[in-house]
């Protein structure tokens, strides 16, 4: 019996904005996804549904950078402050050229100094909701530390396109990164991020890139036609320390399950001969055919071959939840990776 770690608290962050190919439209990433999952998890009675506990975000000042994280809950007040309306939506930012060193002032210009999109937004509830998902994946990183072959931490919001000092694609806090920092701290001597979202995982990589001790692996759609564009190509190894212990796998437009399986197993291979304490699989189900803002073709029944792959490693593995907007389906897709690791 696999156990789930699950906040209400998510349900604050509903209603915003984004800003994506040139329209404000209301974010694709809303309460149903969470709420979904949930209901299936406990259809499928795949374990206890087990509320977090709640940890110091000093705990994300490990991946992140501290005036980032302290930015954060400050974000809505300082809207309201400033006689703004809506969602809080950044507009500009310090690109190529630019200073990309001097915090501004105004809550308008932090938004952008702080992001690297318009895809993560804010409205009321967003920063209890950014601190429960955070608390969500700690909490179940404990219980694999305890002894658990694995758990599943259902995060929302998202963390993966969250970097050392941005925000971006729905991401605030990377709950994945956070939890493999945790695990660090606590004597692991190895750490591997298995992404399987269809969109590269760049906050992730950007925060262990110089890094030996946590591997970040990615299977995602190729960055020269998909989202975040800007890292992602299979040249990315690594700098420094961390050379070789990074690794990408850009896939085109319409890959099905043999190739991107394919893609699976090589990485599953590199991951073995890393030898790692834990994994944290960066769980996302955007790879699902019908998936409104992806191009793969994985058909439900894809999903709990993943689940049996991950579990031939026979690793203590924490499930963090990240991307999927096919709605109806993320639930079943989502969960049959569990029940598929738990060999059902």
């Amino acid at each position: 019996m696999m156990k789930t770690v699950f906040s209400p608290l998510h349900a604050g962050h509903s209603g915003q904005m984004e800003l994506v190919a040139g329209e404000i439209v209301p974010g694709f990433e809303k309460p149903s996804r969470a709420e979904i999952i949930k209901a299936r998890v406990e259809t499928e009675k795949l374990g206890p549904i087990l509320p977090p506990e709640s940890h110091d975000v000093a705990l994300a000042k490990r991946v992140h950078r501290a005036d980032y994280i302290d930015f954060l809950p400050t974000v809505w007040e300082r809207w309201e402050a400033a006689g703004k309306t809506g969602s809080a939506i950044p507009f500009t930012w310090p690109t190529r050229g630019l200073r990309g060193d001097v915090a501004p002032r105004t809550i308008e210009a932090l938004l952008g100094f702080y992001s690297f999109d318009g895809g993560a937004s804010f409205v009321k509830g967003t920063w209890d909701a950014i601190k429960s998902s955070h608390d969500v994946g700690l909490t179940a990183a404990h219980l694999v530390k305890a002894g658990e072959r694995a758990a599943f931490a259902l995060c929302r919001p998202p963390g993966h396109h969250a970097g050392a000092a941005f925000m971006g694609g729905y991401c605030f806090i990377n709950n994945a990164a956070v939890a493999a920092q945790w695990f660090r701290d606590q004597g692991a001597a190895r750490v591997t991020v298995l992404d399987v979202d269809y969109h590269h995982g760049n906050g992730t990589q950007e925060i262990f890139y110089d890094r030996a001790d946590v591997q970040v692996i990615n299977l995602h759609g190729d960055p020269m036609t998909e989202y975040p564009f800007f890292l992602g190509h299979a040249d990315e190894r690594g700098a420094g320390p961390g050379e070789g212990f990074n690794h990408n796998y850009p896939m085109p437009f319409g890959t099905a399950w043999d190739a991107w399986s394919a893609s699976l197993d090589d990485a599953c291979e590199k991951l073995a001969a890393y030898s790692p304490d834990v994994v944290v699989v960066s769980l996302g189900v955007d790879t699902f055919e019908k998936d409104p803002i992806s191009h793969f073709k994985l058909k439900s029944a894809d999903y709990p071959k993943i689940g049996r792959r991950i579990a031939k490693l026979n690793l203590p593995t924490l499930f963090v939840m990240e991307g999927g907007y096919a709605v109806d389906e993320i639930g079943v897709n989502a969960v049959g990776v569990l029940t598929g690791f738990e060999g059902r």
